[in-house]
């Protein structure tokens, strides 16, 4: 089922330093976003249940700032509708532009945010007011940077250079693994939860400007300005495309669209999913269920994340060269098999068995699967709603898996204290992307400034 590349379009032909500007403007904001989100993510998981929530059990505690760490999501998903509309219709450039800004201010803030002793019930009020701003800027940054990196690389290439985009992703994980990581390892427990925690926080905003500085002078997408349906840096609305009776863009208005969305929205899962346990729920596991010392799930994303930097452009190099659907085949079987004897050996009390365990958990079930995600959901959709389809699949995956996991995840094993519910969620959500893969078409060199989507 595999197609043959297409010829270069002209607007493939790319300039080596606009597609080297682009680049690291997606590595940039890509890692601004993530390294928010896991700031976040391992905060919710370290300190904020005392901070924010201290007159509840831990576990109840711990529930309670996962589900913090959840709603950023739900306002992801409007901000994806928001902005990638506009992307659609605008163009690429000024949604990304728009979208670094709210989210890094959003994350900056949250580091000077009084806590439940210093204003009671407005501590987790303000802070999850701030997490709905950074998630509704958060909602369309991977996927403004996913399909700007696409639309701009070289077709043989393509793989590899979206796959900066999930590198940009991993340089944010690690920053923020890094930064904790020496925060509980420097600081008393006392320090921590009294001052040390907002370093983080408020050392995003030196990323945020250096960002903006390179987005501002970015050249907006050749793609988007080679579509028919643009005219004068605008694409015509449906009434004003229909009225231009062109058979190509009449042939993408009439489409039925649903499906590849649908085998998009699948291929998500098993990533999203994957991410949310291990890069989320498994580093609060260890300190607050196993007892554990809290560097373990920190360090052990740190080291994956250094490792995830050969892991990813690597498996873009393999999608190039094989294809997109034999790579998901292979990753998410492997990752189903894993399941077990990863949380095996996580549970196991032993502290090398754990770490590998996570290392490799997250390059097979998160980065491998992000890096492909990248390309093969840029080459699903037509151009005319690739950024709003794309955000959107990216998104609802995200709510239902990555948002909604760790929570589940949480609440299953409080109630039956054991690790089988972990090894099942896991297996669940590769098996769902594994039959994604199975159905969906090979995507690989589609012609992007094609309006139609891909099925």
């Amino acid at each position: 089922m595999t197609k043959s590349i297409a010829p270069p379009t002209v607007a493939e032909r790319r300039s080596t330093r606009e597609l080297a500007k682009v680049a690291a403007s997606g590595w940039l904001g890509t890692a601004m976003e993530f390294m928010d989100f896991q700031l976040y993510s391992l905060a919710a998981a370290i300190v904020f249940n005392k901070i924010f929530f201290p007159d509840v059990s831990p576990v109840i505690g711990l529930i309670a700032a996962m589900a913090t760490y959840g709603v950023g999501y739900v306002a992801r998903l409007a901000g994806g509708i928001y902005f990638g509309r506009m992307g659609d219709r605008l163009g690429r450039k000024k949604v990304l532009v728009i979208t670094i800004a709210l989210m890094g201010l959003s994350t900056t803030l949250i580091g000077v945010l009084p806590t439940y002793a210093m204003i009671g019930i407005w501590a987790p009020i303000l802070l999850v007011a701030l997490r709905l701003a950074q998630g509704f800027g958060a909602g369309a940054e991977i996927a403004g940077a996913t399909v700007m990196l696409a639309e701009f690389a070289p077709v043989r290439r393509r793989g590899l250079i979206a796959s900066l985009v999930c590198l940009g992703t991993n340089s944010g994980t690690l920053a923020a693994s890094a930064l904790w990581a020496i925060l509980v390892a420097v600081l008393s427990e006392e320090q921590l939860l009294s001052w040390g925690w907002r370093i983080p926080f408020l050392g995003s905003l030196l990323i945020l400007v250096f960002a903006l500085w390179i987005r501002r002078s970015l050249k907006e997408s050749p793609v988007f300005e080679q579509r028919e349906d643009v005219v004068d840096g605008v694409a015509l609305s449906r009434k004003e495309a229909v009225a231009a009776h062109e058979g190509t863009l009449e042939k993408a208005l009439h489409q039925r669209k649903g499906k590849a969305f649908l085998i998009a929205l699948a291929l998500r899962f098993g990533q999203a999913g994957n991410s949310g346990l291990v890069q989320t729920f498994l580093v609060g596991y260890l300190a607050t269920v196993l007892l554990m010392d809290k560097t373990v799930g920190t360090t052990a994303i740190m080291y994956g994340s250094i490792i995830g930097f050969a892991t990813i452009p690597l498996v873009g190099i393999l999608g190039d060269r094989y294809g997109r659907r034999p790579l998901y085949l292979a990753l998410t079987a492997a990752t189903a098999v894993f399941a077990i004897p990863m949380i095996l050996m996580i549970t196991s009390g032993n502290t090398v068995l754990a770490t590998v365990a996570m290392i490799v958990g997250l390059n097979l079930g998160v980065l491998s699967l992000f890096s492909m995600e990248s390309v093969t959901m840029a080459e699903f959709f037509g151009a005319r709603t690739r950024f709003t389809q794309l955000a959107l699949a990216k998104e609802i995956g995200g709510i239902l898996a990555t948002a909604i996991g760790p929570l589940l995840a949480a609440t299953l094993t409080a109630v039956t204290s054991h690790w089988w519910p972990l090894a099942a969620m896991l297996i669940g959500y590769s098996l769902i992307t594994l039959v994604a893969a199975l159905v969906g078409p090979e995507v690989r060199g589609r012609d992007l400034v094609r309006l139609e989507d891909a099925v």
